[in-house]
């Protein structure tokens, strides 16, 4: 059996970016999600291997899996990285009880409700930071953000999430594109189109329509880690892609959106940690709950 019993002497960098890699199953997206090149990631990987004496990963023709080793490993590397960021997130709250963090997603504003939390607390330090879809509820649970403004669909255990407001989807295609043009289009209109993939499940079914309503798949498109990668797919002709109605989207001159109707709508959403009662929070959550009504609601 592996001896894991050294975890206190890891290096928690190593530790992260190997679950990056659990999480993507792919070095080469694992790579572009860490802001470092791929040859740098798998030597990071080799070395915490090395300090434990065994293989997390193995490389296969269509991309990584772990090991026995590995998937016994996942779950205690997660734990020893949250409770690291809980034990620092604690720190800085006892040294700073009047600061809080407010996380958001693309297109998702969050203005009104932070201007509104500043005028009544002008002695809090009121802090906004963006997020990247898929690190949203895992920046919340880590404690980097005490509070986040998101879109569904994300996994709610241990949170606290209240719907704010709903968009409808569209369909972004190329301008000349065959459906370009027309006033709506329903899911079967696009019965044969590929969509962009994302390794995250209940992202990628709910932005797919994965499976359609009559039981059958989604045709698959490449993966992608951002939405700018999924808009260039888009305009250069390999996919069509669902995305929130939002005002301004999409911003390239080269796409186009279509409303698409028979389907539910994108529902943008409140989430903080179950049980987290601050002064602060509360008052943000009142905010964001009555300011926070639509894109670009100014309250």
């Amino acid at each position: 059996m592996t001896d894991f019993s050294s975890a206190a002497d890891l290096d928690l960098r190593l530790v992260r970016y190997f679950t990056v890699v659990a999480e993507h199953r792919h070095f080469g997206r694992a790579a572009a999600a860490l802001h470092i090149t791929q040859p740098s990631l798998s030597r990071q990987v080799r070395r915490l291997e090395q300090e434990l004496g065994a293989r997390l990963l193995d490389r296969t023709p269509q991309g990584t899996r772990l090991t026995e080793a590995g998937e016994v490993f996942l779950p205690r590397a997660k734990s020893l990285l949250r409770s690291a960021a809980q034990a620092a997130a604690a720190a800085r709250a006892a040294a700073r009880p009047s600061r809080i963090t407010i996380g958001y997603t693309t297109g998702v504003f969050v203005t009104p409700a932070v201007r509104d939390l500043r005028r009544r607390f002008p002695d809090a330090d009121v802090r906004t930071t963006h997020l990247r879809w898929h690190e949203a509820r895992e920046a919340l649970l880590d404690h980097r953000v005490d509070a986040l403004v998101a879109r569904l669909p994300f996994a709610t255990e241990g949170l606290r999430v209240t719907i704010l407001y709903d968009e409808p989807r569209v369909l972004v295609v190329p301008r000349d594109h065959r459906l370009a043009g027309k006033e709506s289009v329903t899911v079967d209109d696009i019965a044969d189109e590929p969509l962009p993939r994302v390794p995250d499940r209940l992202w990628d079914a709910f932005w797919r329509i994965d499976p359609r309503p009559d039981g059958s798949p989604a045709p698959d498109g490449p993966y992608v880690d951002d939405i700018e990668d999924k808009f260039e797919l888009v305009a250069s002709g390999q996919a069509v892609a669902i995305a929130a109605g939002v005002p301004g989207m999409p911003t390239r001159p080269d796409l186009t959106a279509i409303p698409l109707h028979g389907v539910e709508p994108s529902h943008v959403a409140l989430a903080t940690r179950a049980g987290d009662g601050s002064r602060l929070l509360a008052a943000f959550r009142r905010s964001a709950e009555a300011l926070l009504t639509g894109p670009g609601s100014e309250g």
